[in-house]
């Protein structure tokens, strides 16, 4: 005689769960991203929290980390600084400096499991923008991929792994690097149709997937109507005075500002 297993039988058998994912929960403030980590015993989501304070331009990182990620993490606050006018990102001062008397903490939970690898480089440029910035990171994306200096985003291992980690977890976009978009294929069709895949090639494609609204900064249409009034006018002079030179250094300097 066939024995019937269903939800409160298992209760039974298994026990309550050992954890709840909350995820929603734990993306309702600024400084927290998901990322997608392997381990041999499978895929699995990652949160990355950061947060920051009033200090020296320290960045502390805790979570037992190996010396690859410890390098992703300096990498990304290192493209974040060198892209923070690009994004608007100020420290609480408002410097563009994000390490200007501010210090930064990184923390990967799980402290007692030991975490390595390049993949969670994504991840972080994209908590430590959404800290600087005040925005949210979308509660329901995840994302895995190795970062450059210039911001691209390169290829990472364990992507069939890393997505069925993030669909168990309920998550709906998946951000990973385009030169992994082949991998998509060893993923089950049924999986793959519950999912949305970002392809991305740099880091601001990663952004803008990540945040809802996207995260480009587009120049103020208040702003850029008082260039051009500005350069009607410098038009206008250059008839009248006919100084090329001084004509071309203002307009230069002018749509350089931020």
């Amino acid at each position: 005689m066939p024995i019937l297993i269903d939800f409160h039988a298992l209760k039974d058998i298994l026990g309550p769960p050992m954890y709840e994912m909350e995820v929603s929960e734990r993306l309702s403030q600024p400084g927290v991203a998901i990322g997608l980590a392997w381990t041999p015993l499978g895929g699995q989501i990652m949160f990355v929290e950061a947060s920051r304070m009033d200090g020296e331009g320290q960045l502390t990182l805790t979570g037992q980390l190996g010396n690859v990620m410890k390098e992703s993490a300096h990498l990304a606050i290192s493209w974040l600084r060198s892209n923070a006018k690009k994004y608007h990102l100020t420290t609480a001062s408002g410097s563009f400096d994000l390490l200007d008397n501010t210090d930064i903490h990184l923390h990967f939970p799980a402290g007692a499991v030991t975490k390595d690898g390049p993949s969670a480089g994504v991840t972080i440029v994209t908590c430590l923008a959404s800290l600087f910035s005040g925005r949210l990171v979308r509660s329901d994306v995840a994302m895995t991929g190795e970062i450059t200096l210039r911001g691209l985003v390169l290829p990472v291992g364990g992507i069939k792994d890393k997505v069925l980690a993030a669909h168990r977890a309920g998550l709906k976009r998946i951000i990973i690097p385009q030169r992994n978009e082949k991998d998509l294929e060893e993923i089950p069709g049924n999986v793959r149709q519950d999912l949305a895949f970002v392809t991305a090639s740099c880091l601001d494609e990663v952004l803008d997937a990540a945040f809802d609204g996207g995260f480009t900064i587009k120049t103020r249409p208040g702003l850029l109507s008082s260039k051009l009034k500005i350069f009607s006018l410098l038009a206008c002079s250059y008839q009248l005075y006919n100084c090329k030179e001084l004509l071309v250094t203002i307009i230069f300097f002018l749509f350089l500002q931020n």
